[in-house]
């Protein structure tokens, strides 16, 4: 059932406030994948605009925090913390990322995850842009969540993408 949909089918903000508040995390992950020279010049320091990693995590932490500003129907939530790690692979010539998201509350941070990955990734675009355009941002998705009434999520075929 969609519960962003009252009977009549318009849209609404879930009313979570009969919900306890538990200790919610969710994980999400993506990539920007880009030419070879690309990720050479962010792993040796030599973008223009600075360190690329550093400036991509604190964009996402920041989205994270401006999620519901973002979102229509998301709830504004006090998380209690986010993290976002980077992964070069080269052999695919790609930026891995991540982002764990915390709170304690009556609602999920999933959206919270996926935009911290959504705006890291823009980010990226963004400061390497001058030398390479054709960057793509891909397989931005939900690895896990758990707390909660429904529970944890685990993707199952999160060993298939590695």
């Amino acid at each position: 059932m969609l519960t962003h949909f009252d009977e009549d089918g318009a849209a609404r903000m879930v009313n979570v406030s009969e919900k306890a508040a538990t200790v919610r995390e969710a994980v999400a992950a993506g990539c920007v994948f880009m030419r070879p020279e690309t990720l050479r010049l962010i792993l040796d320091r030599k973008v223009t605009k600075g360190d690329v990693f550093g400036v991509a995590r604190i964009a996402g932490i920041m989205a994270a925090k401006k999620t519901a500003e973002l979102i229509p129907l998301c709830h504004p939530l006090n998380l209690s913390a986010v993290e976002i790690s980077f992964d070069a692979d080269e052999t695919a010539s790609c930026v891995n990322m991540q982002a764990t998201v915390r709170t304690t509350g009556p609602t999920g941070v999933e959206m919270e995850a996926l935009t911290a990955i959504s705006a890291a990734g823009l980010t990226i675009y963004d400061m390497c842009k001058a030398v390479d355009r054709g960057m793509t941002i891909a397989d931005t998705r939900l690895i896990q969540k758990t707390g909660g009434k429904s529970g944890t999520f685990e993707r199952t075929d999160e060993q298939s993408r590695k």
